[in-house]
């Protein structure tokens, strides 16, 4: 069976908790997610829900207390650490509230860098690669401008393309708007959608902003740790 076939993530029964010595808290209490191929979901819900611990486990960052994650039908829990490392660099993207570009590198190198990682070295099929991706979020005129250049907005598209720079089945977006005026971040939405629609990505993201969540074709709420919608 082809990895195709599979749900991009399945989540069984996940728990996490905090702390040792007898003293502990669960902060993820049996969560069940599954996500097919191009999906756009919204994970919303109150601060302290769990929302970005659940974003962390999902993108390999943690590990899970308890419970079954599954990535295009592999079980993480028996692969080795180089495996997680590989699948994580592969499969998932990555996008934050906070942009977390390199000030010294302009746009068209912090695009390439998660390229460049995969090879050790720049290639110019890196370069054409993160230049198209660049074009296509509309800054082929700021190749060159490092992050103190850009605005908020530009930011963040430079963050959405260095997440699409492998072409990972997966991109995780934890508040991608929450640092951008109401314009930038309903372009920055609209940017998301049509690379959802344009390459299959699956897209999961957090946002705290009701109107966005409606706007997605799926809509996941988790309160205390238990997903309730």
């Amino acid at each position: 069976m082809s990895e195709t076939s599979f749900p991009i993530i399945k989540l069984s029964d996940l728990r996490k908790q905090y702390g040792s010595d007898g003293v502990s808290t669960e902060v993820l209490h049996g969560v069940d997610l599954t996500l097919q191929q191009g999906e756009f979901t919204a994970l919303i819900g109150p601060s302290g829900s769990g929302k970005s611990t659940l974003l962390n486990i999902i993108g390999l960052l943690e590990q899970p207390t308890a419970g079954s994650i599954q990535i295009q039908g592999r079980e993480t829990a028996l692969l080795t650490e180089d495996q997680l490392t590989a699948v994580r660099g592969r499969s998932i993207g990555f996008v934050f509230q906070f942009h977390h570009l390199i000030p010294s590198f302009s746009a068209l190198e912090n695009v390439m860098m998660p390229l460049m990682l995969e090879e050790g070295r720049p290639t110019v099929m890196h370069r054409e690669r993160a230049a198209a991706l660049l074009t296509r979020v509309g800054l082929a005129d700021r190749l060159d401008f490092k992050p103190a250049k850009l605005s908020g907005g530009q930011q963040q598209r430079v963050a959405i393309a260095r997440a699409l720079a492998v072409n990972p089945p997966l991109i995780l977006a934890d508040e991608p708007t929450g640092n951008l005026d109401t314009a930038a971040a309903d372009e920055i939405f609209k940017l998301l959608y049509e690379m959802n629609q344009e390459f299959g990505t699956t897209f999961l993201i957090v946002t705290h902003d009701p109107r966005l969540a409606k706007r997605c074709r799926r809509v996941v709420e988790l309160v205390d740790g238990r997903i309730v919608l």
